[in-house]
């Protein structure tokens, strides 16, 4: 008997396209595609408080559900630190449970960089109460805790929320803080006051079950100060305070922006948004990015990899056609930062006739000692307001002409002073291995003693300049946008030994002009190394510069020998 026939060989088709292989709920594709996906879709991260309150502070650390500590918890500002003498080089290979310490770093939401005295009172509190005096200042203008024991969350979240605060998605797959202008309604140049959207967007979406299941995380920045002083080119969406010339004050929408190992500046959809209608626009973007981002892998689920695929025009008029159900008004894209310095450190005017006074604290490592001597200071020479910013710096505003000087005494016997150094003012820091489970190398104490050291080799140097100093290839600190931007690694030094080091890039950028910080080829500095490198690199600088010529212009055009 003859064989069958056999069936021809099935054509070589491709496999489906990626709007069906990366997982959109907007297609139809609700079953989940990684782990993470999946432990959204059993619990939502925010029913986890319960379990906190009731269970895991009751019965201690080991008694937590594994899906809740490693994802879960986030929703609620927690994730573990890392356990206490694990090296850099074993950051990629130990298990999580491995790395995870019986700790927790909790981080509170300061949507605005907006605090009362009574509010960084209370965080002073629970730092030195709870948190071993821990109380770091993060570039999303947030506070971060250290050492918090599941045990005493109930009582943490007592206090903080009896004055306002709120852990809330301030981690997760979620609607991150909101950042905002530390001088918002109080500027003399300010071009439009964008804090009652930012509280608006708090009251509709924070905490809102329909958006506590993003792809991955969604940051925000609203900004109507001419400095630009957000960094709103590298948020998920941001809003930038323009002029329309029939209009009148408004915001530029920009959506798009991150940082990480594959970094984008974010880019204009070419709308012009009145304050009224900032939430609904919010709104809108953050449901099409739940609908329409990518869920198959984490590392392409921000929203940035969702513009890059569709342009600013799709993108567009998907949101006017089926969130916003309405056309957006065009509208001019904003000018130059008035600024190369974005922080509002120092002594500035108000429009009301008082001053605001900005000042540095190093790498944003504050305690809760210092913070409730802050809110002394700020009580005594102000109303009681205070700023946190995206430089993990501080403001103190309502300040009468004749207590600035008494003000800048004050901070200046804390070692806040509100007259930096470059070094000390440019300097920023991410957490680094002494608590991240993603670290490699240190980071706050390698920034802090690297001021010193500059400012001591340097003592005229006066230019505007960024030095960003990050842990891990995530870029928590924005090394690429950074002058001199450094991101740890482990590198071999001159006896072939491995050793803390930093790959190096020089010449990020913002503003009218972004991009992202060049690499010179083999170029790695050991940690030992480092403040050599760079008082030889700005040697170069100040040597070779043009009359007016910012460093990250000078570190475009310079050669190899120059940079290395």
């Amino acid at each position: 008997m003859s064989e069958p026939a056999k069936k021809p060989a099935a054509p070589n088709r491709r496999k489906a396209g990626r709007h069906r292989g990366e997982g959109q709920w907007a297609a139809g594709h609700f079953t989940p595609l990684n782990p993470n996906e999946q432990t959204k879709k059993d619990d939502d991260g925010l029913n986890v408080r319960t379990r906190i309150e009731t269970i895991y502070a009751q019965r201690g650390f080991d008694s937590i559900d594994g899906a809740d500590l490693r994802g879960r918890m986030r929703w609620w500002g927690l994730y573990t630190q890392r356990r206490p003498g694990i090296d850099g080089g074993k950051t990629a290979v130990l298990e999580p449970e491995e790395l995870d310490d019986e700790y927790f770093m909790l981080r509170v939401r300061v949507d605005g960089g907006r605090l009362t005295t009574a509010q960084l009172r209370v965080i002073a509190e629970v730092s030195q109460e709870f948190a071993r005096g821990t109380a770091d200042i993060t570039d999303r203008q947030n506070i971060q805790y250290h050492w918090i024991r599941i045990e005493d969350m109930p009582e943490i979240w007592r206090r903080l929320e009896g004055v306002g605060l709120s852990t809330t998605e301030a981690c997760g797959d979620t609607p991150r803080v909101i950042v905002g202008s530390p001088v918002a309604g109080i500027a003399a140049d300010e071009i439009i006051d964008g804090t009652p959207a930012i509280e608006e967007i708090q009251r509709r979406v924070i905490g809102n079950k329909a958006f506590s299941n993003l792809p991955r995380k969604f940051k925000a920045a609203i900004s109507g100060s001419p400095q630009q002083d957000v960094a709103h080119e590298v948020n998920d969406i941001a809003f930038v305070g323009v002029r329309h010339p029939e209009r009148g004050p408004g915001f530029d929408l920009w959506v798009g922006g991150g940082l990480s190992t594959n970094p984008k500046i974010g880019v204009r959809l070419g709308a012009w948004v009145p304050l009224e209608e900032v939430a609904d626009v919010y709104e809108g973007v953050v449901g099409l990015f739940r609908d329409h981002g990518y869920r198959r892998l984490r590392t392409r689920a921000r929203i940035k990899f969702l513009i890059a695929d569709w342009g600013p025009e799709k993108f567009r008029q998907v949101l006017e056609d089926e969130y916003l159900l309405r056309r957006m008004a065009d509208g001019p894209a904003p000018a130059a930062p008035v600024d190369q310095w974005r922080d509002h450190i120092g002594v500035h005017p108000q429009r009301d006739g008082r001053y605001y006074v900005g000042f540095a604290p190093r790498v944003g490592r504050v305690d809760g000692t210092t913070l409730a001597k802050i809110a002394d200071l700020a009580e005594s020479h102000g109303s009681g307001r205070v700023r946190t910013t995206v430089q993990q710096k501080m403001l103190i505003l309502d300040v009468p002409e004749d207590r600035v000087t008494s003000l800048t005494e004050g901070l200046a016997a804390l070692d806040l002073t509100a007259r930096p150094s470059p070094f000390r003012r440019g300097t920023m820091a991410c957490t680094g291995i002494e608590f991240c489970k993603l670290a490699i190398v240190e980071t706050k104490g390698r920034g802090a003693s690297l001021i010193d050291e500059l400012e001591r080799r340097l003592p005229g140097f006066t230019e505007p300049l960024t030095i960003n100093i990050n842990g891990c290839p995530n870029s928590c600190a924005r090394i690429q946008i950074a002058d001199i931007g450094l991101k740890g690694q482990l590198v071999t030094d001159a006896e072939g030994r491995q050793v803390e080091g930093f790959q190096v890039h020089l010449g990020g950028s913002l503003g009218l002009e972004p991009g992202f910080g060049r690499k010179v080829r083999g170029l790695k500095v050991t940690s030992a190394e480092l403040p050599d490198y760079i008082e030889r690199v700005l040697r170069a600088f100040e040597e070779q510069r043009t009359e007016g010529e910012s460093f990250a212009k000078w570190a475009a055009r310079a050669d190899a020998e120059a940079l290395s």
